[in-house]
């Protein structure tokens, strides 16, 4: 297991450094120059203060000597300063990830938490009217699109009720963690909806695979319980292709937290990615698409040790 690990962490560099290249030449390969953005407020830039900026920030070098540069501060863990704000990277996302973790981790357990149940429900009762139920609200949770929910939510919530209204400040955890919980309920709720109805469907069709096996039906003639044979046998070798599921969608949960940060004002990653987007905000993007990376492959490693764990008979070497 432990050289499995170690070859998988090695694997993950070249991996990583591939990613980082690629986005790197992509955001200067786009129409426009990030001067304007820092002097467009005060009129436009003339071409020595183009110079001058360049010059500032290094982008007056080539783009491998830029790379390189940059790629040596990143291994240091010095993502740079922000060529609009001049704020350090590091200081801005040490503020917004714990945002978006926290966003992501409770759409997460809303997703799994109305999704696994539901799916072996409806696989147990398969063709039945809970099964025809359940199918139909899944197929409904992966039409509704997200940012509609939350601006259909929103104006209920003006007209009805308040608690669904986006305060006009953002209350973080450590400052009153009741306040944050209640603010963050909605938009995690209306995320993990999109994810829970993929994950329904792929439950219910790993639960029936797994309760047509040969071992579920010597169970059951054994006289064994029904909820013995569903939750000791048969949901746990089913579990393990929900698994990938859940680990494969974490990149869909960030790309909607963008759109979810954006309608419920939360300043988490998505909201500086976006603005980092619009103004050409070079050091940013790359820091955010560089740690998104690094969270996929590292959330791939991980799914692929908790198959191990679920299944004894999965071993790596």
């Amino acid at each position: 297991m432990g050289r499995y690990v170690v070859r998988r962490l090695l694997l993950m560099i070249p991996t990583l450094l591939g990613v980082s290249f690629v986005v790197f030449i992509l955001i200067r390969s786009v129409p426009g120059d990030v001067a304007d953005n820092i002097i467009g407020q005060f009129g436009a830039a003339t071409a020595e203060q183009r110079e001058a900026i360049h010059k500032e920030f290094g982008l007056d070098q080539n783009i491998p000597k830029q790379y390189v540069t940059w790629l040596g501060d990143v291994a240091r863990l010095d993502f740079g300063k922000s060529l609009i704000s001049a704020r350090t990277v590091n200081g801005e996302l040490s503020n917004r990830l714990p945002v978006t973790l926290e966003l992501g981790l409770l759409a997460i357990f809303f997703s799994l938490t109305v999704a696994i149940p539901i799916g072996i429900i409806s696989a147990v009762r398969q063709n039945s009217a809970v099964d025809y139920v359940g199918r139909s609200f899944a197929i409904g949770l992966l039409a509704i699109p997200g940012f509609w929910l939350g601006t259909i939510l929103i104006t209920l919530a003006g007209r009805y009720f308040i608690w669904g209204v986006p305060p006009a400040r953002y209350v973080y955890f450590t400052d009153n963690p009741l306040a944050n919980l209640k603010m963050m309920a909605v938009p995690a709720f209306i995320l993990g909806a999109g994810l829970s109805g993929g994950v329904m469907r792929f439950t219910r069709s790993s639960m029936l695979e797994v309760l047509r096996q040969d071992y579920i039906r010597t169970a059951w003639s054994k006289g064994l319980r029904e909820r013995v044979i569903v939750g000791r046998h048969a949901m746990r070798n089913a579990l393990i292709p929900v698994i990938t599921i859940v680990g494969l969608q974490l990149p869909i949960l960030v790309g909607g937290a963008v759109i979810i940060e954006q309608v419920y004002s939360i300043p988490g990653m998505g909201r500086y990615y976006i603005s980092a987007v619009n103004q050409q905000d070079y050091p940013v993007i790359q820091a955010i698409n560089i740690l998104v990376a690094s969270v996929v492959v590292f959330t791939n490693l991980g799914v692929d040790l908790l198959y191990s764990a679920l299944d004894p008979r999965i071993r790596y070497s």
